[in-house]
């Protein structure tokens, strides 16, 4: 008869289990568990000077289970409770304690923006162990979609028609009710009225409302934004000793007709994304460090466009090491007179095509010859140095640097639509997301504390 080993899962143990012989040695559990421990969670600590009640949680703890559960790709507080049940790795970090999803989820959103700023201890941490070498960085930009259906927008255009529709509705239901004030009591009965609104028209009052507090919100943004471009005119008018004459007064600016604004999350946008035509999103950006794959500037906002980003990413990174790159990538979207200027004047080059870039074209594309052209526009110079071997070269390190980093995230870890509403809480989060891209980098290079994978 075969032997098998001998098998008794009730047995009670007569020694209890010591944690670290749960996972192998190396895990990222314990990677997570030492590099928490040098983080500054002091902005965090300070949170609780004067709480009261019972204990709360240890912010230690919970900051080593959200980073262990962001890495896992949960994001849910109700999977991260079930996972401290029921996952080695996640007890381990817990100290076996079993926090609440509601304990959970308000430890991320009472802190949430510290989280956030752990994604500048990454950086600097990254940077002390030598993986950022800031020879070549490439920026790219990618659409998350937003916590609320595009279908919840509506157009100022529109937003005037339905206005008008809803308004005259209500009205005409008023009028009637005026007309036969005689049979109100036999229609109402003696303890109503007559005049208030139906239960389906109180929805189109407060619809009706809804609609006239977007059109004022995106009737203060162009008045906002009117008023910024007319500053911006009088400040190099007066540089340039000219005398300035407004064009409009700003008070008077109405919106385009295409402004949208979403009722579920006002502050996201209609964008267009590559992958999933148009979507209400937000617009996710990342300056990654060429060969670590390390993200050194991210930003997370409702601009559709990619172009105005670079520069405030370049000055976000050199704040963030102290250093500034030799080389930076962008694909078409970033082209512009500005962006170039922006990287002239860091000291580094650019690789930044004027015209998307097709692979079939790329392929078949002789390196030019000859010398350069006297008269060459600045459009033509980058297309003739992104011809060359060296040139093809520099702009392919993006290909395999920064659109496999918002790979990982997005589908490694599947970020595909955030969870929050507003874009100061999805940007701070988008940021924590980033930091644990980081750390997974650190640990699987394994340049802190000896681990890796």
């Amino acid at each position: 008869m075969k032997r098998f080993r001998d098998y008794q899962p009730h047995q009670v143990y007569l020694l209890p289990p010591a944690p670290q012989d749960w996972l192998p040695k190396g895990h990222l559990v314990y990677f997570l568990d030492e590099v928490v421990e040098q983080l500054d969670l002091s902005a965090i600590y300070a949170d609780y000077q004067n709480s009261r009640g019972q204990p709360p949680y240890d912010p230690t703890m919970m900051v080593k289970v959200w980073l262990y559960a962001y890495s896992r790709g949960i994001r849910s507080s109700r999977k991260v409770e079930r996972a401290v049940q029921e996952d080695i790795g996640f007890r381990f970090l817990a100290g076996n304690q079993g926090p609440k999803f509601w304990a959970l989820n308000h430890f991320r959103t009472r802190h949430r923006k510290a989280l956030g700023e752990l994604f500048v201890q990454t950086v600097r941490l990254a940077e002390r162990t030598g993986l950022v070498k800031l020879k070549h960085v490439a920026v790219d930009g990618t659409k998350l979609k937003a916590n609320a259906s595009k279908h919840s927008a509506m157009s100022y255009a529109r937003m005037q028609r339905e206005e008008k529709r809803l308004r005259e509705e209500i009205e005409q239901y008023l009028r009637e009710c005026d007309d036969v004030d005689r049979e109100e009591d036999e229609r109402f009965g003696e303890d109503r009225r007559g005049d208030e609104l139906p239960e389906h028209l109180r929805t189109r009052e407060q619809r009706l409302e809804a609609i006239r507090r977007a059109m004022a919100e995106l009737e203060a943004e162009a008045r906002e934004k009117a008023q910024a471009e007319q500053e911006a005119r009088r400040t190099e008018a007066e540089a340039e000793g000219r005398e300035f004459h407004p064009r409009k007064d700003p008070e008077d600016v109405k919106p385009s007709p295409k402004a949208q604004r979403n009722f579920t999350d006002p502050e996201s946008r209609i964008m267009k994304s590559s992958s999933d035509g148009f979507v209400q999103a937000y617009n996710a950006q990342l300056l990654v460090d060429a060969g670590s794959q390390i993200v050194v500037a991210t930003d997370l906002t409702a601009e559709p466009v990619d172009t105005q980003h670079l520069p405030q990413l370049l000055a976000q990174a050199h704040a963030n090491i102290g250093r500034r790159p030799t080389q930076v990538s962008a694909d078409a979207g970033y082209w512009s007179a500005a962006n170039l200027q922006a990287i002239e004047e860091i000291g580094a080059e650019a690789f930044v095509p004027p015209d998307k870039v097709k692979h079939s074209e790329w392929r078949a594309a002789k390196p030019p010859r000859g010398r350069i052209p006297k008269n060459i526009t600045p459009d033509d110079l980058m297309r003739r140095k992104l011809r060359t071997r060296r040139g093809r070269a520099c702009y392919k390190l993006r290909q395999t640097n920064v659109e496999p980093v918002i790979g990982q995230i997005k589908e490694g870890r599947q970020l595909r639509q955030v969870l929050h509403r507003g874009r100061e809480k999805v940007r701070a989060l988008w940021r924590f997301d980033v930091a644990v891209h980081n750390l997974l980098k650190l640990y699987r290079a394994g340049a802190v504390f000896g681990y890796g994978a």
